[in-house]
């Protein structure tokens, strides 16, 4: 659906482009219109003239715009319990650090997320996700408070209102009390989507199904989500193949590896992705090619908990959609996604692939336009072209950090952390000079504190 023509317009001009669209069009110098939440017009040189209802003209000398950054995988409560277990692998860390998790409420829910998002906005992203699966008993309504937070943030976002039903008792590492039944977990996540969920073209709030991972989450749940999502018509989302620890216990529990047994449970297809998916083997990228299965890639997070390097370029060459992920921030402290642009290219070289693993503009297009293809949003969103969506960002590019290197995507991807001088999400203004507009950062910053203070606190005394 085109633009109204009465809508307010806001014109941007004398700025490099990079659209990421299917062909890499990009413009040393040109315009983007933005009408309403939609893309009215891209081009080169300036925007064209007699236009009406124009509410802002944006000089854009010496930036890059770019289409808003797209995150495909993230815990937000994770931002209470930033800089613990820094020397843990996956499990040791998840050992570690579920007692502490399982003591969360809805007030420091909403502030990890209100810190979770207003990292991630002022930082260029325009559409957000947070897994969450912890639902500790008598918590109160955390995936409202998740939504609300969102809403309040301005950003584009999909909860994957993930669950648990594999607590201790049987053999899962989370505590009993912070795992939900099969029953009330398949409720909770319909009602989550009856209540959230919208579907249209520029919805701001969708949710998926997101059962944790194979060794948090009984076959039944596995199954029966599965079930679940497309009955309700809503994407499936899921940690795969992270460590070599999860290989095992899958062998051992279920008698074949974690591609396999997605695929046995219906968790391989065109409406799911899956986090991480570090340990694939030939046959198994062909089976997420085959089924267009998605793969949300979390470089840092990957590094920090030493799960090893995917193999996004072998991903990419069968095919498989693949987007950027912060992952939680309690195994990527910073919690912005400019950092897997970086990241995503320099890991992947130190791999097989080496210097031809990924170049700048590659990693341009996982962090913008795969996210949006892993999230089931590529005709919405991702590139910039007339009749998307306005999720747009403006980084500056003639600072001291960036003023010397000649290629602006290059200067975004392998410089310094770029300024963002504008960020749209649907057509309004989020981010200003490098401040959001939506939120007062020195008090989510002091709510966040205040509420991990509590968290510890409560944890140390349980």
């Amino acid at each position: 659906m085109a633009a109204s023509s009465a809508a307010d317009r806001i014109v941007i001009e004398n700025c490099a482009i990079a659209t990421v669209d299917a062909d890499d069009t990009e413009y040393a110098s040109g315009h983007v219109v933005l009408a309403g939440n939609r893309i009215e017009s891209v081009g080169a040189g300036r925007a064209p003239a007699g236009l009406e209802n124009v509410v802002s003209r944006i000089d854009a000398t010496g930036h890059l715009a770019t289409p808003g950054l797209v995150n495909t995988h993230h815990h937000f409560y994770q931002w209470l319990t930033r800089g613990l277990a820094t020397d843990h692998n996956l499990f040791d860390w998840l050992v570690a650090l579920y007692p502490t998790w399982a003591r969360i409420d809805e007030p420091m829910v909403y502030a990890a997320a209100q810190g979770s998002l207003a990292m991630m906005a002022r930082g260029g992203v325009t559409t957000a996700m947070d897994h969450h699966y912890v639902f500790p008993r008598g918590c109160g309504d955390l995936s409202g408070a998740i939504v609300r937070a969102a809403r309040e943030t301005g950003v584009r976002f999909t909860l994957a209102r993930g669950s648990m039903d594999r607590g201790e008792s049987d053999g899962g590492l989370p505590p009993d009390f912070a795992v939900e039944s099969l029953d009330d977990a398949l409720a909770a996540t319909e009602a989550t989507v009856r209540e959230h969920h919208d579907a249209s073209f520029d919805a701001m709030t969708q949710i998926a199904v997101a059962p944790c991972s194979p060794f948090s989450v009984s076959t039944e749940l596995m199954r029966h989500g599965a079930e679940l999502a497309r009955r309700l018509g809503v994407r499936l989302h899921t940690h795969g193949s992270e460590t070599v620890e999860e290989e095992k216990f899958c062998h051992e529990l279920f008698g074949m590896g974690p591609t396999d047994y997605f695929e046995s449970t219906g968790w391989l297809g065109d409406d799911v992705w899956m986090a991480h998916c570090v340990h694939l083997t030939d046959s198994d990228i062909a089976a997420f090619a085959r089924t267009r299965t998605g793969v949300a890639h979390c470089p840092s997070s990957n590094a920090r908990l030493a799960a090893g390097i995917a193999r996004v370029p072998d991903l990419l060459a069968a095919g498989v959609p693949v987007g950027l992920g912060v992952d939680g921030t309690a195994s990527n402290e910073s919690g912005e996604l400019h950092t897997e642009l970086r990241n995503a290219l320099l890991v992947n070289r130190l791999g097989a692939h080496r210097e031809a693993a990924l170049n700048a503009r590659k990693a341009l297009r996982l962090g913008t336009y795969g996210g949006a293809q892993v999230l089931g949003r590529a005709a919405e969103t991702g590139s910039l072209e007339a009749g998307k969506l306005a999720d747009l960002v403006l980084w500056r590019m003639d600072t001291l950090a960036h003023s010397s290197i000649a290629d602006p995507v290059t200067a975004l991807v392998l410089g310094a952390a770029a300024p963002v001088t504008a960020s749209f999400a649907d057509g309004r203004q989020i981010v200003e000079d490098g401040r959001l507009l939506t939120v007062d950062e020195d008090a989510v910053a002091r709510s966040t504190r205040d509420e991990a203070q509590r968290l510890a606190t409560i944890a140390a005394q349980t």
